[in-house]
């Protein structure tokens, strides 16, 4: 679309905007109205209903995993056992409130946001979509929150616990605090609290205006001038509704400050045990007010830095090293940055802000993550059915009984590993996802969980470069990693794995485990659960519909063979009675013919 250049035009495009977005407000309004309630109850009540039923057992398996675990020593153990009854207590609690919070926000917010949707460009029979859209598919949304609520308290949870609870290695030694250092951390945390809490919400308060005012600014700047991320048709309601909730935003901001300055200033406690200092602890009640106050000036665009005291409060700072793999150099950054602003068609209408809007665009979503990992699943996994390496017993285990550890666990780790060796092969930067897609540091998703995945990647990636399997290698790994266990070394030999090197093995064995390690992570995540599920059920349906049909194939070859047999015997028959016929004429009569 043009974007309206000129004062007269900006006047003319901001009042016939107008009454097109209140009409939509109204209409959204009311949908939200009639939603909104039916939604909240569901999420109050379902989450309510989770987190009630299933507060014994945690209480219960949280007591006997800390006593049980080896993790760690006797006295943070101790220490553990004497803190848990804080938040078990405030557990239920906080849990129905929040339930409470995000139905209100869920149902009134979504079907308001799904009206504006409704007016994009490539939708369809605008006027349908914008009374539909937003109202059944938000209470089935409501369905899937707490569906993915239950699944993280029930199998998340206990996961988690689980693993808490295993045996460490006879070289890995317990976590476990000092007697001695445990009066210092105390003593931090109690200063921390009524220093930096009060502190971190004051700067919090006293920016939270400025934040108000410049975010207005940015959204009527881009509304008028159809700039900036309103540039599109699709996002110009959205204006209109982000100038109407940027004060939500705001006190949102300053609620979550406030929240985070406790856990913050109880850091501290942290930092004096681990820098073995009490003197370390009270630098870091300076220098985290001082942190604070630098980020939120970032996050403003106000000037750098801060400019209140920040003592040290390490005794040796870690400076991690990037890890060996190939960077591209300033002058390769560059041109891809080029390439990325080269492919938008708007580029040039883009303001220059110092957060780039072609980044925005470019930046791939976890979702975007999601969608190729059960994709990549859903394809390797027909792949693997038909060569054996899945059965339908699998399948059926995972949907009856609920044993979906062998499926859940190894068929996305081969999927990951797929994509590393068509990495390594391709000698790429980053990760192949897809034909053209490559996800590297540019546009992985500025998502903190995913974020903690991206760098282990690489680096199994590179290793994986360095060991240059070959195709038979690969073959092989396959069946390894789906079949055997692949921490032991002798399901390696029983596998017929054509490699003898040990060293290589005990390599290939570390990734396997570091990946299992990433995968286990994931599947603990809000949604894996649900979505694998509809995986497994796809490959069920298909697996049953490709054994009807090799079964009614094998039996329609079948009755083609007893019709051959039958015809044959009839053919066989009929020759008998020939010849018998032949031999009941008499001697004259033949002698006449």
């Amino acid at each position: 679309m043009e974007v309206p250049i000129g004062v007269l035009a900006k006047l003319w495009s901001f009042i016939s905007f107008l009454p097109f977005f209140s009409l939509l407000l109204l209409l959204g309004f009311l949908k939200a109205v009639v939603i909104g309630p039916i939604v909240a109850v569901i999420v109050f009540i379902g989450n309510s209903a989770v987190i009630i039923g299933l507060w014994p057992a945690h209480l219960f398996w949280t007591y006997y995993c800390v006593i049980k675990t080896k993790r760690l020593g006797l006295t943070l153990k101790i220490l553990v056992l004497v803190i848990l009854p804080v938040p078990l207590v405030l557990w239920p609690v906080l849990g129905i409130l929040g339930s409470l919070l995000l139905g209100i926000g869920y149902g009134y917010f979504s079907p308001l946001i799904a009206t504006f949707e409704a007016v994009g460009e490539h939708v369809v029979d605008k006027l349908y979509h914008c009374f539909t859209d937003g109202c059944w598919s938000t209470i089935k949304g409501a369905c899937t929150v707490v569906s993915d609520f239950l699944d993280v308290c029930f199998y998340s949870y206990f996961s988690y616990m689980d693993d808490l609870s295993e045996k460490i290695a006879d070289n890995e030694m317990p976590f476990d605090v000092k007697l001695s250092k445990i009066p210092g951390c105390f003593l931090v945390c109690l200063l921390a609290i009524p220093i930096d809490v009060p502190a971190i919400i004051i700067l919090a308060f006293l920016k939270s205006p400025y934040m108000l005012l410049k975010g207005w600014q940015r959204l009527f700047h881009d509304l008028i001038g159809r700039e900036g991320p309103f540039l599109e048709t699709v996002c110009v309601p959205f204006a209109g509704l982000a100038i109407i909730l940027w004060p939500i935003a705001v006190i949102g901001a300053v609620v979550a400050a406030s929240i985070c300055s406790f856990f913050l200033g109880l850091y501290g406690g942290i930092i004096t045990h681990q820098e073995d200092s009490l003197k370390m602890g009270l630098a870091y009640i300076v220098s985290v007010i001082s942190l604070f106050d630098e980020y939120t000036n970032d996050l403003l665009y106000l000037r750098e830095g801060s400019c209140l005291p920040r003592p040290n409060y390490r005794k040796h700072p870690k400076h991690s090293a990037p890890p060996e793999r190939n960077r591209p150099s300033e002058q390769d950054k560059v041109e891809i940055n080029d390439n990325l602003r080269l492919t938008s068609n708007r580029a040039k209408l883009a303001p220059q802000r110092s957060r780039s809007l072609m980044k925005a665009i470019h930046q791939l979503e976890p979702i975007q993550i999601w969608d190729w990992l059960f994709r990549s699943c859903e394809l390797n996994g027909r792949m693997l059915m038909s060569e054996g390496l899945i059965s339908l017993a699998d399948i059926e285990e995972c949907i009856i009984i609920g044993r979906c550890k062998k499926l859940s666990i190894r068929l996305p780790a081969w999927c990951i590993l797929r994509c590393l060796l068509r990495s390594a092969k391709s000698d790429s930067y980053g990760l192949l996802i897809s034909d053209g897609v490559e996800l590297t540091d540019f546009n992985w998703p500025k998502d903190k969980v995913l974020g903690w995945l991206l760098e282990p990647l690489l680096i199994m990636k590179e290793q994986i470069k360095g060991l240059n399997l070959d195709e038979n290698e690969e073959t092989y790994l396959r069946k390894l990693i789906m079949t055997y266990n692949t921490e032991k070394l002798e399901d390696w030999d029983d596998s017929g794995f054509p490699l003898d090197d040990n060293v290589r093995r005990a390599q290939l064995q570390a990734i396997f485990r570091r990946l299992q390690g990433i995968v286990a992570s994931m599947s603990r995540i809000p949604g894996f659960r649900r979505r694998f599920n509809n995986l497994v059920k796809a490959l069920y349906v298909e697996s049953v519909n490709a054994a009807s049909s090799n079964q009614a194939e094998a039996m329609l070859k079948s009755r083609k063979k007893n019709n051959i047999l039958l015809g044959s015997r009839e053919d066989n028959k009929h020759n008998r009675k020939e010849r018998s016929i032949s031999l009941d004429i008499p001697k004259s009569s033949c002698e006449f013919v």
